[in-house]
């Protein structure tokens, strides 16, 4: 297999990938990504030890010990751009042979499970629930970039229904679906909402949020409410499932999020202290991680 140039492929002076600082023998086969670098030593208070740590800029690594098996959680910081830079990264520090440059001909496959924060759209989400991301619905136009991003009947059926019912802003991106791993989505399930997630290219206009400035479209809330595909919802709004899934899928990872619920959009309601409900999913998610796998 051909050798990767050094400026596509940038190293650290360890032969750690450039911004996560990783080495393969530093990530397990279980990771969770966490937005927050705080999240990351909030999911690792409850691993039982700690057996490797590294920092650089927003990107934050544990790996532990939780339940007898190892854990990696990671930060990969705010939004899609985030998302491309630690999931291309991740991928080459496992499948990559960093000293020759060349990709592993065994590659690894990682679970992927993103634990974030999120905004209900819905009434009967409230505040403190938590959702699992059956689906990530794109507005952020990051797989066109992307040669190798092939969708199956179910999601082309579904961005279909979903863009005529949207009549969407032909100035942006043509919002895309793509699936979790159906899997990891069933393990989860149970304690959880679950439904198609928004993933936005920001936190204020992209989401109809108005302080100053007024959104282009201020129906786009009422448009996501309405659609309804098979008994499918479109549930809440965040800023990097869409990404995860389709880069994890394209790079042959096993992807899911699951989110507490922090706002509700319908009613306009905001969680003052959200730590409970995110340890809560954290311990949620460890656990089902940890005894199915």
């Amino acid at each position: 297999m051909n050798r990767i140039p050094e400026s596509e492929l940038v190293l650290n002076p360890d032969g750690s990938i450039y911004h996560l600082h990783l080495r393969n023998e530093h990530v397990a086969d279980n990771v969770i990504l966490a937005g927050d670098p705080d999240r990351v030593e909030q999911v690792a208070a409850f691993f039982q030890s700690i057996e490797f740590t590294v920092k650089n800029r927003e990107f934050y690594t544990i790996t532990g010990i939780y339940n007898k098996q190892r854990i990696t959680v990671l930060s990969t910081g705010i939004g899609t751009d985030n998302i491309d830079i630690v999931i291309n990264e991740l991928d080459a520090a496992v499948n990559v042979d960093l000293r020759s440059r060349v990709p592993l001909k065994e590659r690894r496959s990682l679970n992927l499970i993103r634990i974030g924060t999120s905004g209900s759209l819905h009434e009967e989400i409230p505040l403190d629930s938590l959702v699992v991301s059956s689906y990530g619905l794109g507005l952020d136009g990051l797989v066109y970039y992307y040669d190798d991003f092939q969708v199956t009947d179910i999601e082309k059926e579904i961005s279909c229904q979903l863009n005529n019912h949207l009549n969407w802003d032909s100035h942006l991106s043509t919002p895309y679906i793509v699936s979790a791993d159906q899997d990891l989505v069933k393990i989860m399930s149970g304690h959880m909402y679950s439904g198609i997630t928004v993933t936005a290219t920001g936190f204020y206009g992209p989401q109809g949020r108005e302080i100053i400035l007024k959104p282009r479209n201020r129906q786009m809330h009422e448009s996501f409410r309405s659609f309804e595909f098979r008994g499918l919802r479109i549930t809440n709004f965040e800023m990097e499932t869409s990404a995860l899934y389709a880069l994890g899928r394209m790079l042959g990872h096993r992807c899911c999020t699951c989110c507490a619920i922090i706002a509700n959009r319908f009613t306009k309601e905001y969680s003052g202290d959200y730590k409970p409900v995110v340890d809560r999913l954290i311990e949620i998610v460890l656990q089902k991680l940890t005894t199915t796998s």
